[in-house]
């Protein structure tokens, strides 16, 4: 995946990120807003790594990141899933 798609989805990456480097913040992902650069700022002040060490870290999560669209349909609420999913909780 290349980071023009991450950014477009940011709302679902965001949560991903927060996986891998769970020391940002909520208000961190806001700021970040699915631009690279401000992700690399945030892991480096964060983590107290270096530029580069940051760098590398976002490039090998962004080549791993794969959205599942089954579970993007179901955040949407267009699949039956989402109804199958609370059918029973009446």
């Amino acid at each position: 995946m290349n980071w023009d798609q991450v950014e477009g989805k940011w709302k679902q990456a965001s949560g991903k990120v927060k996986e891998k480097w769970g020391k940002l913040t909520d208000s961190d992902l806001t700021v970040i807003g699915g631009k690279r650069d401000q992700l690399i700022g945030r892991i480096q002040e964060r983590y107290g790594i270096a530029k580069e060490e940051a760098q590398k870290q976002v490039d090998e999560f962004t080549k791993a990141l794969q959205f599942d669209s089954a579970a993007d349909e179901t955040a949407y609420g267009t699949g039956a899933e989402k109804v199958r999913g609370t059918s029973g909780t009446h």
